[in-house]
C-alpha cells in the first residue's frame, strides 16, 4: 500500500501534462472562425515581416513543425487552414523557430545537428536491444549482455539528449519569439493575448511531457537490467 501513493504521483507527473496540453489545444480550437485569416496566412505574414520570404508554409500530416533543412513551416490541416486562436498561435510558434534560425540561435542548430547525428545511432541501439536476448541465448556468453546496455544507452540516451536541447528551444520560440510578434503586429484580437500565452505554454509542455516519458523509460530499462 505504501507504494501506491508514489506510483500515483509518478503517473500524474507523467500523464497530466499531456492531458492538459490536449485540453488547452481543443478549448481554443473553438470557435473555428474566430480570426479572419488562417494559420497559414498568419504564418506567411509574420515570416514576411521578419524578412523571411524564402521560408515556405506548407500543410503536413506529421505534426506541426519547422524544417530547418528545407526552411519550411509545416502545419497540420486544422492549423494550416483553420482560423481559430489555436491555429494562429501554433503558426506563430513555428514561425518563431524560423526566426531563431535566421538569428543564429545556437540551441536550434545544435538540436538539428544532434537529430542528424543521433538518429542513425538510435536505430542501431533499437536493433541491439531486440537482438541482445537472442544473442545471449544463442552464445551464453556473459559479455553478450553488454549489447543490451549499449543498445539502451544509444536508444534512450539519444532521446534524453535531444529533449534536453529541445526544451530551451521550445520555450524561446514560444515566449521570446511568438508571443511578442503576435502582440507587436496586432495579430491577436483584443483580450486573446493571455489565452495565447496558455497555448504557447501548452506547445512547450508537449516536450516537457516527452522528456519525462524518456526518463521513465530509462528508469524501467535500468530496473530490468538490475534484476
Amino acid at each position: 500500500m505504501h507504494f501506491l501513493l508514489p506510483a500515483l504521483l509518478l503517473l500524474a507527473i507523467l500523464f497530466l501534462p499531456s492531458l492538459w496540453v490536449k485540453r488547452v489545444m481543443q478549448r481554443y480550437s473553438q470557435p473555428e472562425d474566430r480570426y479572419a485569416v488562417t494559420g497559414a496566412v498568419a504564418a506567411r505574414r509574420l515570416l514576411d515581416l521578419h524578412g523571411l520570404q524564402q521560408v515556405r508554409v506548407e500543410v503536413t500530416q506529421t505534426g506541426d513543425h519547422y524544417d530547418t533543412h528545407e526552411r519550411v513551416v509545416r502545419l497540420l490541416p486544422n492549423n494550416h487552414d483553420g482560423r481559430s486562436l489555436t491555429a494562429i498561435t501554433i503558426a506563430a510558434h513555428e514561425v518563431g523557430h524560423a526566426v531563431q534560425q535566421a538569428s543564429g540561435y545556437r540551441p536550434l542548430s545544435l538540436r538539428s545537428q544532434l537529430v542528424r547525428l543521433l538518429g542513425p545511432l538510435e536505430k542501431v541501439g533499437a536493433a541491439l536491444l531486440m537482438a541482445a536476448p537472442v544473442i545471449v541465448a544463442a552464445t551464453r556468453l556473459p559479455g553478450a549482455g553488454g549489447l543490451m546496455v549499449l543498445g539502451g544507452l544509444l536508444t534512450l540516451g539519444s532521446a534524453i539528449l535531444v529533449h534536453l536541447v529541445t526544451l530551451p528551444t521550445e520555450f524561446d520560440a514560444s515566449f521570446r519569439r511568438a508571443l511578442p510578434m503576435l502582440a507587436d503586429n496586432d495579430v491577436l484580437i483584443s483580450g486573446d493575448e493571455r489565452h495565447a500565452r496558455r497555448l504557447l505554454t501548452a506547445a512547450a509542455m508537449t516536450y516537457v511531457s516527452a522528456s519525462l516519458m524518456s526518463l521513465l523509460n530509462i528508469a524501467r530499462w535500468w530496473a530490468i537490467l538490475r534484476r
